[in-house]
């Protein structure tokens, strides 16, 4: 049961922190800031165009979500502070997936295009990485204090 507590507790958290930071990613930079919409750097300037492909994006953000607490309801009570770590870090995982794919591979768009467009898609990639290892240090430091608190004789619920 514990076992499948932690992988469900693993999954429910990497998945709900790639549908937020792709809604954090939409939400911030391309609604609140207006530096990319997720098409914009394959097809010219298109309002349409780029709300469709954004809405599009939010949708498979919505479902990623979704998806998640789908998870995190069939596994019973979750730790907290293991389930925010994986929620930290399935957003770095985002961060980290859509600046290679995204940004570098395929050219979809750019943090914030311009003179300086390098800097901001390599100041994404370390904001990713940093909160893939954030993330996991608090779900592994959690859980190591689980386990620690349990051998002591401290029962918690799992």
């Amino acid at each position: 049961m514990l076992l499948s507590v932690m992988a469900s507790t693993r999954a429910a958290g990497l998945v709900l922190g790639l549908g937020i930071g792709g809604f954090i990613d939409g939400i911030l930079l391309h609604q609140l800031m207006g530096w990319h919409h997720m098409l914009s750097g394959w097809y010219p300037h298109d309002d349409r165009l780029n709300m469709i492909g954004d809405g599009l994006f939010h949708a498979g953000c919505l479902v990623l979500v979704i998806v998640g607490v789908a998870l995190l309801s069939r596994g019973g009570p979750h730790p907290g502070r293991e389930l925010l770590g994986y929620g930290v870090a399935g957003w770095g995982v985002f961060d980290v997936v859509e600046g290679l794919v995204d940004h570098e591979l395929l050219g979809v768009h750019h943090v914030r295009p311009g003179p300086h467009q390098v800097a901001y898609d390599v100041a994404f990639l370390l904001l990713g990485a940093a909160l893939v290892a954030i993330g996991l240090r608090v779900a592994n430091s959690a859980r190591r204090g689980r386990r620690s608190g349990r051998a002591a004789g401290d029962v918690h619920r799992a």
